[in-house]
């Protein structure tokens, strides 16, 4: 995903722009101790300042603080919760506090603690522009939290089934482009589900962004800073060193670990595939409605700093003054700096094509020391050739609840972007495909047609390494809250997740959609599992690039070639 606009767009074109460790008795021990607590309406865990909401809401629910739910980390003993039979851990440190002397460094190693450590709410969100709500419907369907900010933000979230086994590892990688989001943000990010009926354990993180994860300061800061314009990424692979070392001792594999990411997160993840300094440390990985970036190199990361730093009225050596700044002051000069090095932006928004110039702002650097290529952009990386992709998109990518235009209001955006003949026949093709959408919603599919070249564009790459293979999904879902929702920009998550019930405002919680969430949790934690995401009754077979078989993810759960072949071809001509 792009940077986006902090308002309404923001969130509407998201993703544009958890006892030691046991023996193998322990699961019966943590599911006696379930049946012994009484049932109640007990949300557990909620972040300070934010309502109670999700599985603790319209039926009972088994909550416990027992005193064997400790886990043991290299760093000292953690404490969760037991929630419906699955152990939950929120806020774990991967790393120290990244304010103060630590700002613009490597994550450096949590300072060991002697106490049972409390880890029984989520952590501190990396401090970012929070959204402003006005997207009323938006904010609804996707049950939206913004939860705190602060800079002691190195924290890793983990639900397990119990202590003991070794069971697949799902490390979930939040979306918001490399500028905002978080791990808890939307409701379907929650794990507990995987973990409880899927038999996995699900890891969520949270690392910096934006400028405090982005910034390239080695010209003002010297040899002590040189890495610290990709600091957002280290970040990702300090917490999957973690995992390795210390997620055995919460009943996960590190020898087989996912990480999969939803529109920036999906960036992240196809980041991570090409970084030298994250290989090993997974072995599957998931990409959902994004990745593929164009990221800048260091010459134009540091004339962005040189420019930063007359904006803000400092010296061009002057660590010592940024160190101590208000991130909403640096926020400030830096959206003016980014807005004035950059042209304007190509295309229709939310499935455009990479852009062919680099931009500056909050993202990957290709600095040649932490990043070295740019990933599915250029290529594939021959250093993830071995790793088992799950790749792809849904179908109304472009949704803005806000937008309700009509067909010539529509035909006159797109004609400003695609040319009179394009946006023509694009309107016509899609109208053929779809006589039962309505103008509105097919207006939002166009970001889904554009992120369907995406998904092809990068599972071509990947398929031309000859390594492992490539799974490519379209989720068409359509949504029945809201008139004319569809199936809009992270829709999917509350499916994979498992999360219909807790995403109920935008699922309905219908019978269908319990179906749908159960298969393609199944087939998520099968792809984690084993490499391959089939499951009995439904076979998903691995694409090539010329028949693109896809699975579609519907009321009717099928294989299709190429799916939206015709109208995608029409964005490509």
């Amino acid at each position: 995903m792009k940077q986006a606009d902090l308002s309404e767009d923001r969130l509407t074109s998201r993703r544009q722009a958890l006892l030691l460790a046991a023996g193998a008795g322990v699961g019966a021990v943590l599911a006696a101790g379930a049946q012994a607590e009484e049932p109640g309406n007990v949300p557990c865990g909620n972040p300070p300042g934010t309502p109670a909401s999700g599985s603790g809401v319209g039926r009972a629910v088994r909550c416990s603080t027992p005193p064997w739910a400790v886990a043991t980390t290299q760093y000292g003993k953690v404490r969760g919760y037991l929630e419906d039979g699955v152990l939950i851990f929120k806020g774990v440190p991967y790393g120290q506090d990244t304010g103060g002397d630590n700002r613009w460094l490597p994550a450096r190693a949590p300072l060991p603690w002697k106490r049972e450590r409390p880890t029984l709410v989520y952590g501190a969100n990396c401090p970012q522009q929070l959204h402003d709500f006005r997207a009323v419907e938006q904010s609804f369907l996707q049950q939206w939290t913004d939860g705190y900010l602060g800079e002691d933000l190195l924290k890793l979230n983990i639900w397990t089934p119990a202590l003991s086994g070794r069971r697949p590892v799902m490390f979930y990688i939040h979306g918001g482009g490399f500028s905002f989001g978080s791990s808890y943000e939307l409701a379907a990010h929650d794990g507990a589900q995987l973990a409880r009926h899927h038999d996995v354990v699900q890891v969520s993180v949270y690392h910096r962004l934006n400028a405090l994860g982005f910034l390239d300061l080695s010209e003002v800061g010297g040899e002590t800073y040189a890495d610290s314009a990709n600091l957002g990424m280290t970040d990702l692979v300090a917490a999957l060193r973690w995992v390795r070392d210390n997620i055995a001792n919460f009943g996960g594999d590190p020898d087989n670990v996912m990480i999969y990411g939803q529109s920036g997160g999906g960036s992240k993840v196809t980041t991570l595939m090409g970084m030298p300094s994250a290989a090993g440390l997974f072995h599957r990985a998931g990409v959902q409605s994004g990745g593929g970036g164009n990221p800048p190199d260091s010459g134009q990361a540091r004339e962005l700093t040189r420019q930063l730093m007359v904006e803000l009225g400092l010296g061009p050596h002057d660590i010592e003054s940024l160190r101590r700044m208000d991130w909403a002051t640096l926020n400030r000069a830096a959206s003016v700096t980014i807005a004035r090095l950059n042209p304007p932006r190509q295309g229709f928004g939310i499935g455009s094509p990479p852009d062919p110039q680099p931009r500056v702002g909050w993202g990957p650097v290709l600095d040649g020391r932490v990043i070295t290529e740019r990933a599915f952009f250029e290529q594939a990386p021959s250093l993830s050739r071995h790793i088992p992709l799950l790749i792809g998109s849904v179908s109304e990518e472009g949704n803005r609840m806000l937008s309700r235009p009509t067909e010539a209001q529509w035909q006159a955006e797109l004609a400003r972007s695609l040319g009179e003949r394009k946006a023509a026949a694009l309107i016509a093709a899609l109208k053929r495909a779809y006589p039962d959408k309505s103008i509105r919603t097919l207006s939002y599919a166009v970001g889904g047609i554009g992120q369907r070249n995406n998904v092809q564009r990068m599972s071509r790459m990947q398929y031309q390494l000859h390594g492992a293979a490539v799974y490519q999904y379209y989720f068409t879902w359509q949504s029945p809250m809201l008139e004319d929702a569809g199936a809009w920009h992270t829709s999917e998550l509350a499916f994979c997740f498992d999360n219909a019930e807790r995403c109920r405002q935008g699922t309905g919680n219908t019978p269908e959609a319990q179906r749908l969430a159960h298969r393609m949790a199944t087939a998520w934690a099968s792809f984690a599992r084993s490499g391959n995401p089939s499951q009995p009754g439904l076979i998903w077979a691995p694409t090539d690039p010329m028949r693109c078989q896809t699975m579609v993810f519907d009321n009717e759960c099928r294989m299709v070639d190429d799916p939206e072949g015709e109208v995608r071809r029409i964005l490509l001509s």
